[in-house]
Order: structure tokens, then sequence, then C-alpha cells
């Protein structure tokens, strides 16, 4: 079955793990929509926050919709902003930090086969 909602309406959860902070997460599409293959999150993290630095199992597709900040892959850093687009492997420690004024908003896909973090 199809969905089409507005992300305001889906509930923006506090990512609550060690390491994370001023990061909220919109679960925009999951299995419990029907989807068999991937998740869509929409991140917002405020200035001064950030993801965890951590790795896990699976990749991550990241579509930077507003805002600026850096991206650490591996230890290599990029600055990161309105546009860009970025993959991270499985198994690579990672972490992204708003270091810009206003909220730093990005897409992120990841595949069903992971547990809803």
């Amino acid at each position: 079955m199809e969905k089409v909602v507005h992300y305001t309406k889906v509930e923006n959860e506090l990512v609550e793990i060690e390491g994370a902070r001023e990061i909220y997460v919109r679960w925009l599409i999951t299995d419990k929509d029907g989807a068999p293959n991937f998740a869509m999150r929409l991140f917002e993290i405020k200035p001064g926050g950030n993801s965890p630095y951590h790795e896990h199992p699976y990749e991550h597709e990241i579509f930077i919709l507003d805002g600026d900040g850096k991206v650490i892959i591996d230890g290599r850093e990029y600055t990161v902003s309105q546009g860009f687009a970025i993959y991270i492997p499985p198994n690579v420690k990672h972490t992204i930090i708003n270091n810009g004024k206003n909220d730093l908003k990005f897409l992120c896909m990841i595949p069903l086969t992971t547990k809803r973090k």
C-alpha cells in the first residue's frame, strides 16, 4: 500500500544513543508502511549537535537538504551543505556534525534488514 505524508506529520524522535547530541529522527518510510527493502529517515541536527562516531554492518545513503556541517568517515573529514550526497560503506566509523548556525537536515536511507535505531 502506498504512503503519502508530509514529513511534519511523522513523529520527531530524539536520538538517545551514547555519543549523540541534539539530533532528531523522523522515520518517514519503513517496513510498517509496506516497504520491503529500505527505510527512509529524516534527521535534524541542532547547531552544535552530532551523531555518535559509530559503525555498523550496513551502508548509508545520505542527502543533505539544508544547513552546514561536516561528516567524518574513517577519519577523513568533509565539509557538507545543501545538495551534497554521501555514501558511507558498511563497517566504517562515521559521524555527522552540525557546525553551522541553523539546523542541519538530511535524508538517510538504510536497508530494512537492520534493527530500528
